[in-house]
């Protein structure tokens, strides 16, 4: 059990997610026993130096594996899902999802080679009773297909976890939020509404995925030669969207991506995709007219290693984009993503290439598969929560969510960050304590925590630039050769070379000076000298190493 808390009562503490968009961790506690609830990736920024993908840390979980009676995975996103095959091991419990998300989730165990996991596959509104806990999955709109907040009874009251969702009254895919389906189980009493706060800030409703055809539609009608599209690989909605836009317009769908393809094996063994023509392998897209072909690509985020970025380099083995051609944007920019997104749209302009965003034209190209407020403040109308606690968003929109429930007369609101631990039941809620949260990140085939020392390092030498120096000293710890000394990202104003023969300089006149005998307490003397003289000349500290061999 957490330390220090009751073990007759019942609790939620977000993990991750809060106060950020990604790392998706959530933590409910009755009765000493645990159900989590997602577990997904969050995208590194220049922070981590060298990190692609960041991870929730589990370490609170793994301590009290006997008490974690299952993860309840909400939908098929990343952020919800994409942390579970790197972490699993961590777990070891029984993992619940729908139909389509566990299709996803057996396709991600298997790429990563992880085993043995019982995966069990809820249908909508199916009771499940796990631990002290009884779960249903409510259906939801959202933008990846058997979406679906999670309602949790326990003998202290109930639970929404919204999940993703929004109002879409038509969408491509999956059910449609009904208002049924919420006021009923609002009839029943909900202790607390755990809510997606991403749209908290925007004014009105998100709009349909069905007006997403028709917009592409009429971007297709408007450009003549190839056309590229990115998205984000789990919206199987908008991938119909696209296919039917290009069925109309008469051009083929090319898709060009791993994980797009994992979607569409995932979307066609749930029987997703019926009555959409096939998709047309890459390697056969060179022989489709230019006019006649659309392509469907990975890398809307920016991704360094997605095809869309490999377009726009000119590195990508089976897709090239000329002047003239259309790569069409629908997506909306995670925040923190926006500098690599304009890295690829500079190289696609530098070539000539059409670009066109949500922003760029009036036709309907995206649209969010998160609820604004208008859709919020419907969903609070039919469950009438006692409390609202949000999450899935930065501070801003978790305080703006908690101030729209306030408008909307919930009792009460509490906004949490990483690691808070909220007091449930019995009682009026409250954070009663905080436990500590962290985040680990994929290096290579490792995982570590983003405080490992080789991140701190390769921070450090982004700023501040490297100096090696090797000497190799006989028995009476005479020089036997030139110092070998080598800089990286340190230069004068004068030329490149001209600090590395001052160093070399100033270094052996260090060495002749030196009054110590043993060959580590010189080269500790070296380094503090390189550094000062370093500092000095060019107001930096550079991450100095002196190796020193003795005869």
């Amino acid at each position: 059990m957490i330390e220090g808390l009751e073990s007759n009562a019942l609790y939620f503490a977000p993990l991750g997610g809060s106060e950020e968009f990604g790392l998706n961790l959530n933590l409910y506690a009755c009765n000493d026993q645990y159900l989590a609830v997602d577990c997904g990736i969050g995208f590194a920024d220049e922070r981590f130096p060298g990190i692609d993908l960041l991870l929730p840390d589990p370490s609170l979980l793994e301590k009290n594996q006997s008490k974690l009676k299952g993860l309840v995975i909400t939908h098929a996103h990343e952020d919800h899902i994409g942390a579970v095959a790197y972490l699993w091991d961590r777990l070891q419990c029984p993992i619940y999802a729908c139909a389509f998300t566990a299709a996803i989730l057996r396709r991600k165990l298997e790429n990563e080679n992880v085993t043995g996991v019982p995966i069990h596959i809820l249908k909508p509104y199916e009771v499940e009773t796990i631990g002290a806990f009884s779960i249903q999955f409510i259906p939801v709109s959202h933008s990846v297909p058997d979406s679906g907040s999670v309602h949790i009874q326990t003998e202290y009251g109930n639970l929404l976890h919204s999940g993703d969702w929004n109002l879409d009254p038509y969408p491509v895919v999956g059910q449609k939020t009904k208002a049924e389906d919420f006021q009923k189980i609002g009839e029943a009493g909900i202790l607390a509404y755990i809510g997606d706060s991403t749209n908290s800030q925007v004014d009105g409703f998100s709009g349909s995925e069905s007006d997403v055809s028709k917009g592409m539609m009429a971007e297709f009608q408007k450009h003549h030669n190839k056309i590229a599209v990115t998205m984000f690989s789990s919206n199987i909605g908008r991938l119909i969207s696209i296919a039917r836009a290009a069925q109309e317009t008469n051009r083929s769908v090319v898709v060009a991506g791993r994980s797009l393809h994992r979607m569409i094996g995932a979307a066609y063994e749930c029987g997703l995709l019926e009555g959409i023509p096939d998709f047309v392998d890459v390697k056969d897209a060179a022989n489709i007219p230019d006019e006649n072909v659309v392509y469907v690509v990975t890398g809307s985020q920016g991704e360094y290693l997605a095809s869309l970025a490999k377009i726009a380099r000119g590195e990508h083995r089976d897709i090239s984009l000329n002047r003239g051609d259309t790569v069409i944007f629908s997506a909306r920019a995670i925040p923190g993503n926006e500098r690599r997104i304009n890295i690829v749209k500079n190289m696609l302009s530098a070539a000539g290439v059409n670009i066109v965003t949500p922003k760029d034209t009036g036709n309907k190209i995206h649209v969010s598969g998160h609820p604004c407020r208008d859709e919020i403040i419907q969903m609070l109308q039919w469950i009438k929560p006692e409390c609202v606690i949000p999450v899935h968003g930065e501070r801003l929109q978790l305080d703006a969510h908690a101030m729209l429930a306030e408008q909307c007369q919930v009792n009460q609101s509490i906004v949490p960050i990483n690691g808070s631990v909220i007091q449930l039941a019995p009682g009026q809620p409250k954070i009663v304590d905080h436990i500590e949260t962290g985040v680990l990140a994929v290096d290579q085939r490792r995982i570590i925590p983003v405080t490992h020392q080789s991140i701190t390092a390769r921070r450090k030498l982004q700023f501040s630039g490297t100096v090696h120096a090797s000497l190799v000293l006989d028995k009476g710890l005479e020089t036997v050769e030139q110092i070998k000394l080598d800089t990286v990202g340190i230069s004068c104003e004068r030329h490149d070379d001209c600090i590395e023969d001052e160093l070399k300089a100033h270094v052996l006149n260090v060495f002749e000076k030196s009054e110590l005998y043993e060959p580590d307490e010189i080269a500790e003397e070296l380094r503090i000298a390189i550094n000062r003289y370093v500092m000095n000349e060019l107001g930096i500290k550079p991450k100095t190493t002196v190796h020193m061999l003795a005869l």
